[in-house]
C-alpha cells in the first residue's frame, strides 16, 4: 500500500509541476491558454443549458472555482493512476502525458480566441510532467537509498510548483497599468441627481455589484493598446483607442442592470452610476447600413452578444461604459470599456471587454447565447423583490416593514402590491427614481399577527402589464412568477 501512495504521489506532483510552469508561462503571453482554464472554457462551452442554470443558480459567483478545482481533481486522479500504472509499465508515462498534452492542446485551439500559441502550455505542461513523473519513478528503482533520492526528489518538484504557481498566480492579478490612474474626463451631460427620500442601497457599490460570465480568468487588458473595431455593414470602418473614445462627449446615467439567469427575488442585479459614450452617434457615424439589425459585440476573450441595432437608435443611453460609480470600470465589470443597453438583460446588450462591434443582421450570425437556445430579444421583463424582512424572520407582531425593489426598465414601475397569506393586494408606497431605467424602491407598513405568514409581491409596468403569477425558469428569456417568503411573526 505504501508503494502505490508513493508511486500516485509522484505522478501528482509530475503533474502539478507540470501544470504550474504551464500556467506561469501562460501568464506571460496568453493566460486564457493556460491548460485548465482551457480545458475549463471548453467544458463551459460544451455543458448543456440546463446545467449551466443549475450551476449558476446554486453555486453563484463560486461556480468557477467549483469548476477549475473539478477538472484539477480529474487530473490528479489521472496523474496519480499514471504513477502507478508507470511504475509497472514506464512506457505508459509517455503515453499518458500525450493524451493529457492532446486533451489540452485540443481544448485551447476550440477557444473562439485561439491562435497557432494556443496549445503551447499544455504541450509544455505534459512535457514537463512525463519527464519528472519519468525522473521521479527512476529514483525509486535505484538498488539502494531509493527513500531518499525519491524524498528529495518530491521536495524539490514541490517546491518548484509552489514557486512556479505563486509567479503565475502574481502575473494574473495584475491587470495592465493601475487601475486609478485612468482620468476620467467630465460628463457632458451628468446624471439627474438622485432624487431626495431614497433608501438606503438604492446604488449598488461596484464591489457587491453582480458577476455573470464565462470567463475563467478575468482578462487583463492594457488600456494603451485597447482598440476598440467598428465594422461589418457600415460605410466606413472605425477604429478607436481608449483616449479615442475619452475624447468624445460622455454621458452618464443610472441604470439598472439584471442577468436573465436571476431567479425569481435572485440577487443578480443591480443599480449603477455609468459613464461612458453613446453609441447611437458612432454607429452613425460609421455610416450603418439601413439592412443591419444586429450589432455583435466581441469580447478580447471571444465571447459574442448580439443586440438588436434599434435599441442604439430609439432614445435610449446605449452607452460603451468606461467607469461606474465615479471609478474606472473593476476589471472583473469590464475594464477598460463594456458595451451597456438599458432594458435588455446583459447576455443580450452587455458585453464586457468589449473589443469589436460589428454590424450585421439575425439572420447571418447567431451570437454565444443564442447559439445555445436563449431568446433573441432579450428584453427585461417586469418582476418585483421582497428585501425585508428575510426568508424565514421572525418579526415581533405589530407595525412590521416590508420592503424591496421592483424593475421594468424602459417602461417603469407605476404599481407595487403586496399580498399576505394570499389575501387582497394591498398597495405599497414607491420611492422616487431618477428614470424608468432604474429600479424602484418600495415600502409597506404590515400590522403583523402572530403566526406564520406569507407575502407576495407582484409590479405593474407603465403599460399597465401586471407581473405574471405563471411561474417559468430563466430559460430562455427570464424567470416569471411572483417573489413570495414565509414568515413566524412572534
Amino acid at each position: 500500500m505504501r508503494d502505490l501512495l508513493r508511486d500516485a504521489a509522484a505522478g501528482v506532483l509530475a503533474a502539478g509541476l507540470g501544470i504550474a510552469v504551464a500556467e506561469l508561462f501562460a501568464a506571460t503571453t496568453r493566460p486564457d491558454a493556460a491548460p485548465l482554464i482551457a480545458v475549463g472554457g471548453a467544458i463551459i462551452d460544451a455543458t448543456p443549458t440546463p446545467v449551466k442554470e443549475f450551476a449558476v443558480r446554486e453555486l453563484g459567483t463560486n461556480d468557477k472555482p467549483v469548476l477549475l478545482g473539478s477538472v484539477g481533481l480529474v487530473l490528479a486522479l489521472f496523474a496519480a493512476a499514471l504513477g502507478v500504472l508507470g511504475r509497472r509499465r514506464r512506457i505508459l508515462v509517455p503515453i499518458g502525458t500525450v493524451v493529457l498534452g492532446a486533451a489540452g492542446a485540443t481544448a485551447a485551439l476550440t477557444r473562439p480566441t485561439a491562435s497557432a500559441f494556443s496549445p503551447v502550455p499544455s504541450l509544455l505542461a505534459a512535457a514537463i510532467a512525463g519527464a519528472t513523473l519519468w525522473w521521479l519513478l527512476r529514483t525509486v528503482d535505484q538498488p539502494t537509498g531509493n527513500r531518499r533520492a525519491f524524498l528529495r526528489g518530491v521536495v524539490l518538484v514541490g517546491g518548484a510548483a509552489v514557486l512556479a504557481e505563486a509567479g503565475a498566480q502574481l502575473l494574473t492579478r495584475t491587470v495592465g497599468r493601475v487601475r486609478t490612474d485612468l482620468a476620467l474626463p467630465a460628463p457632458s451631460s451628468p446624471a439627474k441627481p438622485v432624487p431626495t427620500g431614497i433608501a438606503p442601497g438604492f446604488t449598488t457599490p461596484s464591489a457587491d455589484f453582480y458577476r455573470v460570465d464565462t470567463a475563467l480568468t478575468v482578462p487583463r487588458v492594457d488600456p494603451d493598446t485597447w482598440t476598440l473595431r467598428i465594422h461589418g455593414m457600415v460605410g466606413t470602418e472605425l477604429k478607436l483607442s481608449l483616449d479615442d473614445l475619452l475624447r468624445r462627449p460622455l454621458i452618464e446615467r443610472d441604470i439598472t442592470l439584471n442577468c436573465v439567469s436571476n431567479e425569481v427575488g435572485g440577487p443578480y442585479i443591480g443599480t449603477a452610476r455609468w459613464l461612458g459614450v453613446p453609441l447611437a452617434p458612432l454607429l452613425r457615424e460609421a455610416g450603418l447600413r439601413p439592412e443591419a439589425d444586429q450589432i455583435v459585440a466581441r469580447s478580447v476573450e471571444g465571447m459574442t452578444i448580439g443586440t438588436p441595432v434599434a435599441t442604439a437608435l430609439d432614445g435610449r443611453d446605449t452607452m460603451l461604459a468606461v467607469a461606474m460609480n465615479g471609478e474606472p470600470l473593476r476589471p472583473e465589470h469590464g475594464f477598460p470599456v463594456r458595451m451597456l443597453t438599458p432594458g435588455l438583460y446583459g447576455y443580450a446588450g452587455a458585453c464586457k471587454w468589449v473589443t469589436e462591434l460589428e454590424l450585421t443582421t439575425f439572420a447571418k450570425f447567431d451570437a454565444y447565447w443564442v447559439e445555445r437556445g436563449w431568446a433573441r430579444p432579450g428584453t427585461v421583463k417586469t418582476a418585483s423583490r421582497i428585501d425585508k424582512p428575510r426568508p424565514f424572520a421572525r418579526p415581533a407582531a405589530g407595525p412590521v416593514t416590508v420592503a424591496g425593489v421592483a424593475w421594468a426598465q424602459r417602461r417603469g414601475i407605476t404599481k407595487v402590491e403586496i399580498s399576505v397569506d394570499g389575501g387582497t393586494w394591498q398597495a405599497a408606497e414607491l420611492l422616487p427614481v431618477p428614470s424608468t431605467d432604474t429600479w424602484v424602491q418600495w415600502r409597506w407598513t404590515w400590522n403583523a399577527t402572530a403566526g406564520p405568514h406569507s407575502l407576495s409581491v407582484r409590479a405593474t409596468d407603465s403599460t399597465g402589464q401586471v407581473q405574471t403569477e405563471a411561474r417559468a425558469t430563466p430559460f430562455p428569456s427570464g424567470a416569471t412568477g411572483r417573489h413570495t417568503i414565509t414568515v413566524t411573526v412572534e
